[in-house]
């Protein structure tokens, strides 16, 4: 049997989460277990659906500055260039890496969205990504 997207993006039943900006139909292909949605406080699960560089920016902030420790963000965008965006996974890595996390799994929602993974940097590793570059690194 294989694992649902949810399941592969390590989501689990009852973690506080807030998901932004998401399509019916990526919803469903998630197949989210039933989750405490959070308006506020603290977030294990963060997912941000975006269609432009400048949403990102704006969006990525709020969710990141509500991560619980240990807490990710997944930012989701439309593969290969569909519904008109400006995103590629290189330039979600960049803006991440300038707004202070780091990226590490990558998978497809459906045909139409990717998504990444960003958490916290861990104290004392360092980052070498040909993409992005952590504030004050």
């Amino acid at each position: 049997m294989s694992r649902t997207v949810a399941e592969k993006m390590g989501v689990r039943a009852g973690s506080r989460a807030h998901v932004v900006g998401a399509p019916a139909e990526a919803i469903a292909a998630l197949q989210l277990p039933e989750l405490a949605h959070a308006a506020d406080g603290d977030l294990d699960y963060g997912h941000l659906f975006v269609t432009r560089q400048d949403e990102m920016r704006a969006a990525f902030p709020p969710l990141r500055d509500r991560l619980a420790p240990g807490g990710t963000l997944w930012v989701s965008w439309p593969k290969g260039g569909r519904l008109g965006t400006d995103l590629t996974i290189r330039s979600v890595i960049a803006i991440g890496y300038d707004l202070g996390l780091v990226e590490s799994t990558c998978l497809r929602v459906d045909d139409t969205w990717a998504a990444l993974k960003f958490t916290r940097p861990k104290r004392g590793t360092v980052y070498a990504n040909s993409y992005g570059t952590l504030p004050g690194a």
